[in-house]
């Protein structure tokens, strides 16, 4: 049975079929004493059933929802729920998704890379009227608005690394370097084992490898790494 919630409560709902992400946001919201987590759901169709309940104060949406794409119900919540801030949390980083979600009304954009108390901090920044958005992600969002001339290729010293990594994206590449498995690197950073492969993905593919010895390999090259 729902409970009574405190109107001063900023209440939140959670649309994302990644049971090690519902529980961490769980965990984090029971830290925080004016917010609370009165819906979870793991479909698009669940959420869209949503939409006939009374508005909550913050909806989180992923994208990769296994019946639709998220933008759907971001699309859906900004038109049947407007005093509802929506925020974005997901692995999808290409600028195709996130303008998208911009478009379909989403007022944040997160990668799900954010600790516990992060997490918090941008759901509030939400509620008071921010805008939170990764640094990843504004990066690209900058860059599209640049003028062409901010393109001009500068000489690139022969020495200069080409890569960089988010602090998340290094902390999993060190537990790599010393051994962990992707599960032993989910437990240690408190995320899930599927939040863990998409660090992963992201840094091969930045690296431009296909395997763990030569992501090991190409990262001291580029001093990524200890030698």
């Amino acid at each position: 049975m729902p409970q009574q919630i405190n109107p001063s409560i900023v209440r939140v709902a959670l649309v994302d079929d990644d049971t090690g992400f519902q529980k961490a946001v769980a965990e984090a919201l029971k830290l925080a004493s004016d917010m609370a987590l009165v819906s979870v759901s793991g479909t698009l169709a669940a959420g869209l059933k949503l939409l006939k309940a009374p508005p909550v104060d913050i909806l989180i949406v992923d994208l990769g929802l296994p019946d639709g794409s998220g933008i759907k119900l971001v699309q859906q919540a900004y038109q049947q729920w407007p005093t509802c801030n929506i925020m974005v949390s997901t692995t999808f980083a290409d600028e195709s998704n996130v303008m998208k979600s911009l478009e379909a009304g989403a007022t944040g954009y997160l990668l799900k890379d954010s600790s516990q108390q992060n997490l918090i901090s941008e759901l509030r920044s939400l509620h008071s009227g921010g805008s939170p958005i990764s640094p990843l992600i504004a990066r690209k969002i900058l860059m599209r608005f640049r003028p062409a001339q901010a393109f001009t290729k500068a000489p690139v010293k022969a020495d200069e690394s080409c890569v960089t990594l988010s602090a998340r994206e290094q902390e999993v590449l060190e537990l790599i370097t010393k051994g962990f498995t992707s599960n032993e690197i989910a437990a240690l950073i408190a995320v899930s084992h599927h939040t863990v492969l998409t660090f992963i993905r992201r840094i091969y593919a930045k690296l431009k490898v296909n395997s763990k010895t030569e992501a090991i390999y190409e990262a001291r090259i580029q001093g990524l790494l200890d030698k």
